[in-house]
């Protein structure tokens, strides 16, 4: 075995490592036995024993025995855990054995001396043994009061005694904690049984949902004092967590009793005990920490809001107890100025909030039903007005209007607030003071939100106060209008977020109002038209506004050749054309583009508005399918304007090749359609002079490409002539087909023009698999099948071998290629 290093060289460096090891270690312990002689000189020393550090067993570590601390608490556990084991194994089992003195003997001395013990045990320092021994006495405190019940008063109420016991326990358990200071469990034991006794009194005396509420939260404000004003953690800790239970169970209770009101007299008790609950909530957020006081601080203002508004909202009818909470929401904002300390005053503003929230969250399912709606007009385009108005344009006529008539008003409500609140912020905060101290995102925020809510609030209310079709249709179009003009002007003023907001809901309203009216065929002219007219306003202004974003500008543009496509198309519906026919008014879009294109010259809009438009002019070849004459026709169109944009400098390139095809595609197509079994007597006279206008081109122009000047007429008849020696059962086309490419691809190769061997190239390879095809068919069927996959993977390993020779062999022929012309 060879070593890497050498096993000399290798001791060497491990006799280094220890060596610094030990010499660090000798170090670690100085430094520790000097921190324990400070320890030592300047204070108690460290409880519990300090284990020694060395080598132990398993490398170094503490070594020697566990603590002694932790030793001495889980053998204190299991001797106070056994000791609760046979105090209620003698309670429930052996009590029948003894008489009524011996039972009061035994009660009275295991009690008394488990009561006892923990004192003497504290003032000889044993403070874990006393912890153990205060927990036996504590559940035989529990054992004693059960043996009381069952001896004593066996026919007196279970839950009427359970909650005097209760509350005995929890005197003695406080008084017993208090007088033994240092002892840990008591008082917490006395702040847990300290919630039963009024419940199990109202349990006791049948008490409905209302006393248990009001029995809750008195519990709930002793926990808030003893939370406050105790001085040791664990027993404010615990007096938090009862709080909370027992102060959020009673709140809950009372709010649900105040949603169940059958009128506003039922909702005035649960209000009371909401609005003691607020009462409580404050007086404890005066004195609490900052992060308790605004936690008390909301409490108190959302049962307010509860209490308040609970009495209204059972006056009211379905649908609007919603808007009466709400109203006093925005009412509880004035109560930040009062003195109630600055926690607790945002806190209420948060309440505020979180009511605001809430309404409006319970107001957005309308406004769903009523943006997704208008889809369903896609399936009944120019069906006539639909049945049911406003609601039955978007399909909600099965929908409980009734109660969600007051969405919109919600949602305007809240809306008229936050726009109030951005427009003047700074009076609002001179109002409130240090209460409110929102950043600047804070103030878009509110804006953004603003019209959001605004937008979806308008929208909703012809549907919610069912209105006409046509009412709904022109309140989309209304709103799509206003939104595009509140997007300008809060770019105007600085206000980006209220404008991209705008901006959004504008392109969704006026999504809305094209697909409404699809309805009827007025109506799609009407609609569409003026969203061009809009969107080219739009356009126009984001284009002078400063700050606008090109893209925005050229998605409005381009929105409003998407909205010239629709009343196009449909022309032809209108004047009874067939698909296909219709195909020739939609190239009207592409051929205004085109015109736009040149008169936008060199701005950023030009080159998507022109894209736009070649889109459009795609959707009229797809619609001229269905029809060849027509299809030729529609190329032959796309053709000329190609050829058109091709007479400017900037777009030469791109569309005169589109040009080129685009003719070529149209004569094919026209040729297949006259049943033309010969294209060459059709097409060689269009290469001939094609080939010679080339050549000239090329003469006077050596810089001049191939493609532009062979290309097309090459293509003009090899293509052609290529689909026909396809399907040609002949062998005579084929043959001249072939010879004919091969001539051009060995010019091509002689002359270095890319176009001829790219072309001919392609053309004798193709001629030649159709040729071949039957043989390779008929040699495939002959050979065994495992001949295929063992030819395919000795191809692949040969190329994997020599794979950087193929790959600089491919690459030299894109070079070739490329040098041509």
């Amino acid at each position: 075995m060879e070593h890497v290093p050498p096993p000399a060289e290798e001791l060497a460096l491990l006799d280094r490592e220890l060596a610094w090891l030990d010499t660090r270690r000798a170090q670690l312990l100085t430094r520790r036995a000097w921190l324990l002689r400070a320890l030592q000189a300047t204070g108690p020393a460290p409880r519990g024993p300090v284990a020694p550090w060395g080598p132990g067993p398993g490398g170094f570590g503490p070594a020697g025995p566990a603590p002694e601390r932790s030793v001495q608490n889980v053998l204190l556990v299991l001797g106070g855990l056994l000791l609760a084991v046979a105090a209620l194994a003698f309670t429930l089992v052996s009590w029948g054995d003894l008489g009524i003195g011996g039972r009061s003997a035994v009660l009275t001395a295991v009690t008394a001396g488990a009561l006892a013990a923990p004192a003497v045990l504290l003032r000889r320092g044993l403070g874990a043994t006393a912890e153990a021994l205060a927990a036996v006495a504590s559940v035989l405190m529990v054992l004693d009061a059960y043996a009381v019940y069952a001896v004593a008063v066996p026919d007196a109420d279970g839950a009427a005694y359970a909650g005097t016991a209760a509350a005995v326990l929890a005197l003695l358990w406080a008084a017993y904690g208090l007088l033994l200071g240092r002892l840990r469990l008591p008082l917490p034991l006395a702040v847990v049984s300290a919630q039963l006794p009024l419940v199990l009194w109202v349990w006791a005396a049948g008490g409905g949902p209302l006393w248990f509420s009001g029995a809750l939260l008195p519990a709930a404000a002793l926990d808030g004092v003893v939370a406050l004003r105790a001085g040791r953690a664990s027993v404010r800790v615990v007096a938090c967590v009862a709080l909370c239970a027992t102060g959020g169970t009673g709140l809950l209770v009372a709010l649900v009793e105040s949603l169940a009101a059958a009128g506003p007299a039922g909702a005035v008790a649960p209000g009371a005990l909401l609005l003691a609950g607020a009462a409580a909530a404050l007086a404890g957020a005066r004195r609490a920490p900052v992060a308790f006081a605004t936690a008390g601080g909301v409490v108190a203002g959302l049962a307010a809001v509860a209490a308040v508004g609970g009495v209204p909202a059972a006056a009211v009818p379905d649908g609007w107890p919603v808007t009466a909470y709400l109203l006093c929401a925005g009412a509880l904002l004035c109560s930040v100025r009062a003195p109630l300390g600055l926690a607790a005053a945002r806190g209420l503003a948060w309440a505020s909030a979180v009511v605001a929230a809430g309404a409006v969250l319970v107001s957005l399912a309308p406004v769903t039903v009523v943006a997704a709606g208008p889809v369903t007009r896609l399936g009944a385009v120019w069906s006539g007005a639909p049945r049911g108005g406003a609601r039955g344009a978007v399909g909600a006529t099965d929908l409980p209007w009734e109660a969600m008539v007051s969405a919109p008003v919600v949602l305007l409500l809240v809306a008229g607030a936050l726009g109030a609140a951005f427009r003047w912020r700074e009076g609002l905060l001179r109002w409130a003071g240090p209460v409110l101290v929102p950043g600047p995102a804070w103030r878009g925020a509110a804006g953004s939100a603003a019209v959001a809510l605004g937008w979806a609030g308008l929208m909703v209310l012809p549907a919610a106060l069912d209105l006409s079709f046509a009412a709904a249709r022109a309140g989309q179009l209304v709103l799509a209008v206003a939104a595009f003009g509140l997007a300008v002007a809060g770019l105007r003023a600085g206000a980006r977020g209220v404008a991209v907001t705008a901006g959004a809901v504008g392109v969704a309203g006026a999504v809305g109002a094209a697909l409404l009216s699809l309805a009827t065929e007025a109506a799609t002219y009407t609609a569409f038209g003026l969203l061009v007219v809009v969107f080219v306003a739009l356009a126009v202004a984001l284009d002078r506004q400063r700050g606008a974003s090109p893209v925005v500008v050229s998605a409005a543009a381009c929105a409003a050749v998407v909205c010239a496509v629709v009343p196009m198309a449909a022309l032809g519906a209108s004047l009874g054309l067939a698909v296909y026919e219709a195909a020739v008014p939609v190239l009207a879009v592409p051929a205004v583009t085109a015109l736009l294109g040149a008169r936008l010259k060199g701005r950023p809009v030009a080159v998507p508005v022109e894209v736009t438009g070649a889109a459009a002019g795609v959707v009229a070849v797809a619609m001229a399918v269905g029809d060849a004459r027509f299809l030729a026709l529609v190329l032959a169109l796309c053709g000329v304007l190609a050829a058109g944009t091709a007479l400017r400098p900037d777009r030469r390139p791109f569309a005169g090749y589109l040009a080129t095809v685009l003719f070529v595609a149209a004569a094919w197509v026209r040729l297949a359609v006259s049943g033309v079994s010969a294209p060459e007597a059709y097409t060689l006279p269009v290469t001939v002079p094609a080939l010679v206008v080339g050549v000239l081109r090329r003469r006077r122009d050596p810089s001049a490409s191939s493609w532009a000047a062979y290309g097309a007429g090459l293509a003009v008849t090899l293509v052609p002539s290529l689909g026909a020696a396809w399907t040609d059962p002949d062998w005579t086309r084929p043959l001249l087909l072939g010879v004919a490419a091969l001539g051009v691809t060995l010019v091509g190769a002689r002359l270095r023009l890319q176009a001829l061997l790219a072309l001919g190239g392609a053309v004798l390879a193709l001629d030649a698999l159709h040729e071949l095809a039957p043989y390779v068919v008929q040699v495939a069927g002959a050979l065994p099948r495992w001949v295929a996959p063992a030819l395919a993977g000795v191809l692949l390993l040969a190329v994997g071998a020599t794979y950087e020779k193929r790959l600089r062999d491919a690459r030299r022929l894109k070079e070739a290629l490329g040098r041509m012309r």
